[in-house]
């Protein structure tokens, strides 16, 4: 009997009923399937999202309404259907305000027609038309529901409560179709993840291959942006057009190389053939020598012989020439192969560099906090992880353009670059973020590091034309802790750059 069973089996019979009745499995049907088996009555969930829906579009005219609307708001959240129905009546018991008697329902005088300036509705609908493309068209709600407030919108007599209502209700079904579409564009980007790093695995051998790979895994990874994808679009061309090109020559040079085998092999068969020939004569030469009587006799066969090994020193010259012409050939196409091998090597690797300022981006970036950390580990060395920001970047971009702020972001990249050692790595973080690898370096050394870069920038004023302009950064220094991940200690980093942006800009904290 159900009243004997317990809540399990109670949950594992409504799966089975929910599957027998062919029901879809949404919590609803999940619900009453439970409480039918339980013998529960079927009480409908409390409906949040709705209340809070028509709380929010409640107005309040005065200090009482505002005040029940906060219990509202009180009840709501503690899901009580008798809270929620006394503030209800309250809020339109607080209705009565002068001259009018308090507990009555107050009904304001329909509002005569209103009319909008005739460019905001029209810049209002553009805004409609534009958002439309971007939501898809699985729901078909959507476009009837703009269709009906466009409608609306452009008769000639507004009706503003209707614009209103309408509006309300097209912004709550976008809304919803805005958060699919997110959740739609996370779910691609996941699996075309998962494809390129299964295209990495299944490829072996060929190194160019991976720095695409590697490409494409940075260039999909959030934040999205046109330039980024663009920028990354670009060099994973220049990678293709050189493997097509090698990959041409290759072919190429594997028919040559074949080629070339072939004559070998063919002259070293006409050179055995002439050594068995030479052999051949000088053996008959030697028998006729054998049976010479008279001095005479010797003289032609003499002749014969010497000719005969000129005729053989000839061919072993040719052929040892052509053999030597072949060898140099093959030589010239292995270097010729390397050298496009290189390139292609190179074009991949620029796969992991910031296209803008040759800066490592964040795929690179990982890689060498991966390479940093494990040399920390072993060697039980300190590691600083620096995380600059440029001060007041956004108003240097909206004064001066933005060429002027990249071509500012190359020379901080290129002072740091000077600044820096041979062991430290340059990675670009994102927009006008840099991190700033240091190994064998103490956090006070770190920071130290820091502030002198600091002070060539000031020593060395950036040019925009013939303007002299002061750039500055705020940065955060951490030391790598122990057992502590690359990305633990840049948001160490990150938060003590945070704070030097707080206390006045231009400064250096520790994290």
């Amino acid at each position: 009997m159900s009243e004997l069973k317990n809540p399990s089996e109670i949950a594992r019979e409504a799966l089975k009923r929910l599957a027998a009745r062919q029901l879809a499995p949404t919590p609803a049907n999940y619900q009453a399937c439970y409480n039918e088996i339980a013998n529960l009555p079927n009480v409908a969930p409390f409906p949040e999202p709705s209340l809070r829906q028509l709380a929010a579009a409640l107005v309040a005219r005065n200090e009482a309404q505002e005040k029940t609307l906060a219990v509202l708001d009180a009840e709501i959240g503690r899901r009580s259907w008798h809270g929620v129905q006394e503030a209800l009546i309250a809020f339109t018991n607080a209705a009565g305000g002068p001259g009018k008697e308090a507990g009555t329902i107050f009904v304001q005088n329909p509002s005569p027609a209103l009319a909008l300036p005739k460019d905001f509705t029209a810049k209002l609908a553009r805004l409609v038309e534009g958002v439309l493309p971007a939501l898809g068209d699985d729901n078909p709600r959507i476009p009837e529901m703009a269709s009906d407030f466009l409608a609306a919108l452009r008769q000639p007599e507004l009706d503003l409560p209707c614009v209103q209502d309408k509006l309300a209700s097209f912004s709550h079904q976008i809304s919803f179709a805005a958060e699919e579409q997110v959740e739609i564009r996370d779910a691609l980007l996941n699996l075309l993840h998962l494809i390129i790093e299964n295209i990495g695995e299944l490829v072996l051998d060929d190194s160019w291959l991976k720095g695409q790979v590697d490409g494409l895994l940075a260039a999909v990874a959030p934040p999205l942006t046109l330039r980024h994808l663009d920028d990354m679009g670009r060099r994973l061309r220049d990678v293709m057009a050189k493997q097509s090109e090698a990959k041409n020559r290759t072919v190429v040079a594997q028919e040559e190389l074949r080629q070339m085998l072939a004559a070998f092999i063919e002259r070293l068969s006409t050179m055995n053939e002439s050594s068995g020939t030479f052999q051949g004569r000088l053996e008959e030469s030697a028998e006729r020598i054998e049976k010479v009587t008279r001095i005479e006799e010797l003289a032609p066969l003499l002749r014969e012989v010497i000719a005969a090994t000129r005729n053989m020193a000839e061919d072993t010259a040719q052929a040892r020439d052509q053999l030597k012409g072949l060898q140099d050939k093959v030589l010239a196409t292995e270097a010729e192969l390397v050298q496009l091998h290189l390139e292609l090597d190179s074009a991949s690797a620029m796969a992991r560099h910031d296209p803008l300022t040759d800066a490592l981006n964040r795929k690179g970036l990982d890689e060498a906090l991966e390479r940093e950390i494990a040399s920390v580990r072993r060697k039980e060395t300190p590691l600083a992880v620096c995380l600059l920001d440029i001060d007041n970047f956004k108003r240097l971009n909206d004064s001066l353009g933005h060429a002027v702020g990249d071509q500012a972001l190359v020379y901080l990249a290129d002072l740091a670059r000077k600044c820096m050692r041979s062991t430290d790595t340059l990675a670009r973080y994102g927009g006008e973020e840099f991190v700033i690898l240091m190994p064998d370096t103490p956090l006070e050394l770190g920071i130290e590091t820091m502030v002198r870069l600091q002070r060539e920038l000031t020593r060395n004023l950036f040019m925009s034309g013939k303007e002299k302009l002061l750039i500055t950064f705020s940065a955060g220094v951490a030391q790598l802790a122990t057992d502590e991940t690359g990305k633990e200690a840049i948001r160490r980093a990150d938060q003590a750059m945070y704070l030097a942006k707080r206390s006045g800009k231009n400064r250096v904290l520790g994290g």
